[in-house]
Order: structure tokens, then sequence, then C-alpha cells
């Protein structure tokens, strides 16, 4: 795990706080409650919003992956690309989803100095080894391939990818945490 990496500590594209009437569907649909940073920032461009929240909406609410195994990946993800706001979401989602506090930090550290199952191990080492070279190496593929179906490793494939866009765009357009969203764990990033 690189060390960590100054990144934006304001807003590079305010979240917009006046939303037309279609920035204010798409923003909360259904929900009246409070929108996201991420959703106020990219309702700059309602025809991202939209199948940015079609995608990662089915990627989270209608996939094949056990939500565990879903967030633990996605967490490694965002430690790789150094996006907090991605981290600290996705750290409220996964203690939901049955990761501990302990797990969620060990993903922060290199893969040695975490206590992962192999099945585990193994999808910290795809989302390593998408972040650093844009493909999954034949020695993982072959553990993960004897462990999950076609459609389970698409699916892989896709939230890794999906959440390190989502993570490159937080960074970039310094998008800030929102209120009650963990920053990074004490210790991350140690060596």
């Amino acid at each position: 795990m690189p060390a960590r990496k100054p990144r934006p500590t304001s807003p590079r594209i305010a979240p917009v706080t006046e939303p037309s009437d279609l920035q204010r569907e798409l923003m909360f649909g259904n929900d009246a409650s409070d929108s996201l940073n991420i959703s106020a920032t990219l309702a700059h461009n309602t025809r991202v919003l939209k199948r940015f929240s079609q995608f990662g909406g089915g990627l989270l609410f209608r996939g094949v992956l056990p939500v565990r195994e879903r967030e633990l990946v996605i967490l490694r993800v965002g430690a790789n690309c150094q996006s907090v706001y991605e981290f600290g979401q996705h750290t409220l989602i996964g203690r939901e989803a049955g990761l501990t506090d302990d797990e969620i930090h060990q993903l922060t550290l290199a893969p040695e100095k975490g206590g992962w199952s192999d099945a585990d191990r193994d999808l910290v080492a795809l989302a390593d080894e998408l972040c650093a070279d844009d493909c999954v190496s034949d020695a993982t593929w072959a553990r993960l391939a004897g462990r999950w179906d076609d459609a389970a490793l698409v699916e892989l494939l896709a939230v890794a990818g999906f959440y390190r866009l989502v993570s490159g765009f937080l960074n970039s357009a310094g998008v800030q945490l929102d209120p009650g969203v963990p920053s990074w764990p004490e210790g991350a990033f140690e060596h």
C-alpha cells in the first residue's frame, strides 16, 4: 500500500446547493433526505449523474455478489486510490455488511499485514492488481475462478473498475466528506 498522497482539502467543483427540478429528482429520487456531496457535485451534469446512479445502483442493490465481499473490494479500491470519501462512505456500508473495524483498517495496509482468509486475500489481490496494472494476474484469476462463477467474476471486475472511476472523480473534484462519515482509520497506510 503506497504512502498517503495529498488530496484537495476543499471542493474544486462545489456541490449544487439550489438544484433545478431535474437535478433535485436525480439527486434525491424518492428520498427527501439530504443529498450526498457526490450526487450534488455530479448534478452539474445531469446526464452523467443519471447514468452514474443507474450503474452504481445496479452494482450496489441488484448484484450477484455477497455484500460483504463486494464491500471488501470497494474499500480496498478506495484505499488504493486514497479516496477518503469513498473509503468513509463504504466503511459505514461495510460495517453493516459484517466487516469489522479491524478488517476495515487492514484494508489500508499492505496485504501481508491482514489476517485474511484465502478467499478474502484473493479479493484484496484483485483490487490491488487492477489498481496497479489494470489486469488481474493469472495466479489470482485462477484462484478466483475456482470460487466464483462467470457472472460473479464479471461483477467483481465491474465493481473494482467502477469504484476506481468513482475514487478518481471524488479525489479530482475535491468532494468533501458528508457529515457523520468517518475519515481514515487511525494508523491507515502505516508501513
